[in-house]
């Protein structure tokens, strides 16, 4: 049974973002709610970042300003890894199928993720483009966002410029560091073209990788946390080392195994292999460059 219908088929290749609810069932929902609380619990016990990925860097990343009062757990690295609830999702959610109609039939993981902006903290992700992160050898390649708070105006949604993932890939490199983030000429003069993502708890965000986004700090009373999980074609092969790699990358979770690679034409400096907890570390480092 299709998942999209034509015209948001039309849309995602239009815009290189689609918003569509009910990806998961209320129970999924229920239960991503309650491992992300536990963990957010958990971090009151902890005053720096902590705990261990496959590539020895810490997976739960902490908020400068972070307290057991004032909690400010801000990431979770491949949450797939550590608990069977995000790894049922990552598999099952209906959001897999709606990739498999992109970009499938043949459809792999990539790398998964939580971010989180809890009430009033600080945290904002700059401008920039996901592929530059983790170029393939094709560029059928979906950011899932799902939504596990509702996401409004006014605690910190997605931003984007649609349409933007038709355009060049820009650098996100400055000064001689991958800071993670364009440099602000790419958005000068744009600001009228950027659309606010929003949406009641349970929808998806499905963005090109290729998209041009961002988001603002949370500055509301409500959280706003995301298990973002991105998945490729299966015929893309990886270029460069996975920026966040795990025991699951490169899973196959729809379709079948072609035995074939596609390739597409494009340019693109190569990114760093970040050392940092998160990507948060990296774009902090360009207001030193």
């Amino acid at each position: 049974m299709a998942q999209l219908s034509e015209e948001q088929k039309e849309q995602f290749w239009r815009d290189g973002v689609l918003v569509v609810e009910d990806a998961v069932t209320a129970e999924e929902l229920a239960d991503l709610r309650r491992v992300f609380a536990e963990w957010v619990e958990e971090s009151r016990a902890h005053s720096e970042d902590y705990g261990e990925t496959l590539d020895g860097r810490p997976r739960f990343d902490l908020q400068p300003g972070h307290s057991a009062e004032v909690p400010g757990l801000r990431r979770v690295q491949s949450p797939e890894e550590v608990s069977e609830v995000f790894a049922h999702t990552m598999r099952n959610a209906r959001t897999v199928d709606l990739c498999a109609e992109l970009i499938g039939p043949g459809v792999r993981f990539h790398h998964g993720k939580v971010n989180s902006k809890l009430p009033s903290t600080a945290t904002k992700v700059k401008w920039h483009q996901d592929f530059p992160f983790e170029p393939m050898t094709n560029d059928d390649m979906i950011t899932c966002l799902l939504f596990i708070d509702d996401v409004t105006l006014d605690n910190g949604p997605l931003e984007v410029i649609p349409g933007s993932h038709k355009g060049p890939l820009y650098s996100h490199w400055h000064g001689g560091r991958f800071t993670g983030a364009v440099a602000d000429e790419v958005l000068a003069g744009r600001e009228g073209e950027i659309v606010k993502c929003t949406g009641k708890a349970g929808s998806v965000c499905l963005m090109h990788a290729c998209l041009l986004h961002g988001s603002a700090p949370n500055l509301s009373n409500d959280p706003r946390t995301l298990y973002i999980a991105t998945y490729y074609a299966e015929d893309a092969i990886e270029l460069s080392p996975n920026h966040l790699p795990s025991t699951l990358t490169h899973e196959l979770v729809r379709g079948e195994v072609s035995g074939r690679v596609r390739c597409s034409a494009y340019q693109m400096e190569l990114p760093e292999v970040p050392e940092g907890t998160s990507f948060f570390a990296q774009q902090e480092s360009a207001e030193n460059v």
